[in-house]
């Protein structure tokens, strides 16, 4: 751990992502020789991006009406969607990306769907385009590439911005399907799905969840799935929303060209169930300071037993005691959730420089500093991570986006943690910092710290982690 000016600097654990091989090179989508189409996005600020994506259909009324509850199905708008849609993603470009080194199974994959069940190709190593067209071709294979957002601008600007928007995990992958072929069976997935039709026309078909809000990905076989709920053709611009749970297939029309569509899906494992989980801890934790019944030691043999009379309703009544509690809870803490949030997002997208960098004159007690990349960073109270002991101090984390790689962003994870880095202040930094949060421009002499050390102590540490510039 390294001391900063006046804040710590350490290794804070999250989930790993699987790593790029060194020795590769880097593979990048080759630049176009025509000119892009103006976007119909609008990406001034991460509510906007997301009004804009959805269009003509309101923010609003999205989340009232669909939202976790029902498909949403755009289509006939604007001919700059299709344009744009386009040039996110084209077969031609797995040509320029194969080039570099990309590999199957970690990169992409390719299946096809024959009597109701997937069928993968057992492709191993490296992945060429002409492999890769050869199976898409003759062997009317769907190709599967996760995570373009890697190698594509224009998707690292959406996404990161979605991530923003939804404050969770946003992933993306791109399905190239040859005409007249399915590469899925019907089945329902986990997360929250945005279908952007690229390339061609695809036909789906939409039915009754039988797990509504689904936790876990299935197939579910043809004879159990009902009659279609919705059934429609998506064409280049089109938008298809739906839930987690609903069942769907989807199938390139013959007589056609491939079809290529982008799936933008979030949520993951973002439901009121994981956020308890990771809330109760520190939740229990506080009560049990304040209630000798919570510190009271379980029955004799209890966790022997499987049916201990009276256990029940004592747990019922304990923990109505503990929600009684949380009515005066003025910071109730999310740790794990939002640690491996910040550490696995994307990082801003930025045109002209490296984001983290220092901006302007390092700030002075006389200075009027104001926050940068107040949608990539975020700070809570915690205790110390590595302390494993109870008791141990609570301290301020300032967690950022700033450093975070784009290049393994949602590339699977990993047993092993790997470090995200962050800052870390005493507990009497925390109305310092919520002042500078919350207002467009501070006085560093004003802040709320009893030493001109600690404030200016402060200031510097967000302004060498690119989070702070004098104005």
């Amino acid at each position: 751990m390294v001391q900063g000016a006046g804040g710590l600097e350490e290794n804070m654990p999250r989930r790993g992502r699987k790593e790029r091989d060194p020795e590769d090179s880097e593979p990048k989508l080759a630049k176009r020789d025509e000119a892009d189409p103006k976007s119909p996005l609008d990406f001034s600020t991460p509510e906007k991006l997301f009004e804009s994506l959805i269009s003509p259909v309101t923010s609003d009324t999205f989340f009232r009406d669909y939202w976790e509850t029902k498909p949403l199905l755009l289509q006939g708008r604007d001919p700059a969607f299709a344009a744009y849609y386009q040039t996110l993603f084209r077969l031609l470009d797995l040509k320029h990306i194969a080039g570099g080194s990309i590999y199957y199974e970690r990169d992409v994959n390719v299946f096809k769907c024959k009597d109701g069940k997937k069928i993968s190709l057992p492709r191993h190593g490296k992945a060429t385009y002409l492999h890769l067209l050869k199976d898409f071709g003759s062997g009317k294979a769907t190709i599967q590439f996760h995570q373009p957002q890697r190698f594509n601008d224009a998707l690292w600007h959406i996404i990161e911005k979605l991530e923003c928007f939804f404050g969770a995990l946003v992933g993306s992958n791109i399905y190239i399907t040859p005409q007249d072929s399915q590469g899925l069976p019907a089945h329902y997935d986990d997360v929250e799905v945005f279908i952007l039709q690229l390339e061609g026309e695809k036909r789906w078909r939409l039915y009754s969840p039988v797990v509504p809000l689904a936790r876990d990905y299935s197939v579910v076989p043809e004879d159990q799935i009902g009659s279609p709920t919705h059934d429609f053709v998506l064409k280049p611009g089109d938008l298809l929303y739906f839930p987690r749970g609903v069942i769907h297939q989807a199938q390139a029309l013959p007589g056609s060209s491939h079809s290529t569509h982008v799936t933008i899906s979030t949520y993951q494992n973002n439901s009121w169930s994981d956020y308890l989980q990771d809330l109760l801890p520190g939740i229990l934790f506080d009560a049990a300071k304040e209630n000798i019944d919570l510190r009271r030691g379980i029955p004799r043999q209890q966790m022997l037993s499987m049916d201990t009379p009276g256990v029940a309703q004592q747990l019922s009544s304990l923990l109505t005691t503990v929600v009684k509690g949380l009515e005066s809870h003025r910071h109730i803490r999310s740790f794990e959730m939002l640690r491996d949030f910040m550490g696995s997002r994307l990082p801003p997208f930025l045109d002209n420089k490296e984001p983290g960098q220092t901006t302007g004159m390092p700030p002075k007690l006389h200075s009027a500093a104001q926050l940068l990349y107040r949608d990539y960073a975020f700070f809570t109270v915690d205790h110390i991570a590595e302390e494993s002991n109870a008791a141990a101090e609570l301290v301020v984390y300032v967690y950022h986006s700033l450093k975070n790689s784009r290049e393994t962003h949602m590339m699977g994870m990993q047993d092993e943690e790997r470090p995200v880095t962050g800052l870390r202040f005493p507990l009497p930094y925390v109305s310092a910092l919520k002042q500078i949060w919350e207002s467009e421009s501070v006085c560093i002499g004003k802040l709320p710290l009893e030493r001109d050390e600690d404030k200016e102590n402060l200031a510097l540490s967000l302004w060498t982690e690119g989070l702070l510039a004098v104005v």
